[in-house]
């Protein structure tokens, strides 16, 4: 015990003032998720929404804002956007005062909507802007995944929207707004996100290499915008991925498919589809049965291949009549793998049915 108070004692107090140098705040910052780091911090950098971003922004000229409605697939920049706009409303003095935000997946229930968001609605606004700007009377709060809230919990929401409404605006988040009631969304301006561009996805992901000293091939940066199918998000977490994945930091195609696991990109770039329709219009039943058998048993997910199989059956060289009866079986298809029916059932009954169309 003696010898461990004079190991401390003789030390002084030089460890703690290493612990709040530069040193650590670089770490601190190195060991933030990419997303995170590079998420919008204002409206300029929210990347191809601009009629959200149009409107926004005059709404925040005039500091005023409706109840909004943002509704669009995940990684589109529907939190990002209302968040950047929030913090150009309120500065960062009042940013944590004013702002709410709360994951409907996981607090969905009618007692969080009648404790949470009305006690905070509830809450008088107080306090300016330090730099002068003009600062809006009203707080905001911030339903994320809206479209997982309980039916009563929507029903119990609207009355506070009305109630509230001097001093309260809401921002709901969903990515389907058929999910969401009638009288919340009449209450709402609506916004729809657009998957991102494969150009915006290009000059986001190569501004980030830069940013971060790595090095890429133009297939490697093409092969995460085909993973990502139009989420930034998922490109940005697979960048990071594949960047840890080499240790010299370089992005390569085979990094991105190492990263991806059993990916769309994956099942389009194998040889798995061409082989599958080769057997469909030139081989028999019986090797197309072992096909199908080998298919599953590499782990390819069906749902994957089901979705594969639609884009390369709209590039195929069938009539509309053939294409129509291969479509309609992939949508039963999919609804029994949705339902949890065997894979390779279904994926030998989908089969079945293009290897009738395309040998007529």
């Amino acid at each position: 015990m003696q010898a461990f108070l004079k190991g401390t004692s003789t030390q002084g107090t030089r460890p703690l003032k290493e612990k709040g140098t530069g040193t650590s705040g670089e770490k601190k910052q190195k060991s933030v998720p990419w997303v995170e780091k590079y998420r919008p911090k204002c409206m300029e950098e929210v990347a191809f929404q601009e009629e959200v971003v149009a409107v926004l922004k005059k709404t925040i000229e005039g500091a005023d804002l409706p109840n909004l409605l943002f509704y669009g697939p995940p990684g589109t920049g529907k939190t990002s956007t209302i968040l950047a706009a929030a913090r150009e409303l309120y500065g960062p003095e009042l940013y944590r005062q004013r702002v709410l935000e709360l994951n409907a997946s996981d607090e969905r229930g009618i007692q969080v909507v009648r404790e949470k968001v009305k006690r905070f609605a509830q809450l008088t606004v107080a306090g300016h802007r330090t730099d002068g700007k003009p600062c809006p009377p009203f707080k905001i709060i911030i339903l994320d995944e809206a479209d997982s809230m309980t039916n009563a919990a929507q029903a119990a929401l609207r009355r506070t929207m009305e109630k509230e409404s001097r001093t309260t605006r809401f921002c709901l988040i969903c990515n389907y707004i058929s999910r969401i009631i009638e009288p919340l969304t009449s209450r709402c301006s609506k916004f729809r996100f657009k998957p991102l561009a494969n150009q915006v996805q290009e000059e986001r992901l190569l501004d980030i290499c830069d940013k971060e000293n790595l090095k890429y091939s133009k297939e490697g940066i093409a092969a995460l915008v085909k993973v990502s199918e139009g989420d930034l998000r998922k490109a940005i977490t697979f960048l990071q991925s594949a960047a840890r994945l080499n240790t010299d930091n370089e992005i390569t195609e085979s990094a991105v498919i190492e990263i991806a696991g059993v990916s769309a990109f994956i099942v389009y770039q194998s040889s798995t589809i061409v082989a599958c329709f080769m057997h469909c219009s030139l081989g028999t039943f019986e090797k197309l049965e072992i096909a199908v058998r080998n298919m599953v048993d590499e782990g390819y997910a069906a749902t994957q291949i089901v979705n594969q199989l639609h884009e390369a059956i709209i590039e195929e060289e069938l009539n509309d009549k053939q294409k129509s009866a291969i479509t309609e079986k992939m949508a039963v298809v999919d609804k029994c793998l949705v339902d949890g029916a065997d894979e390779y059932l279904q994926m030998l009954s989908l089969c079945s049915v293009i290897m009738q169309q395309a040998t007529e």
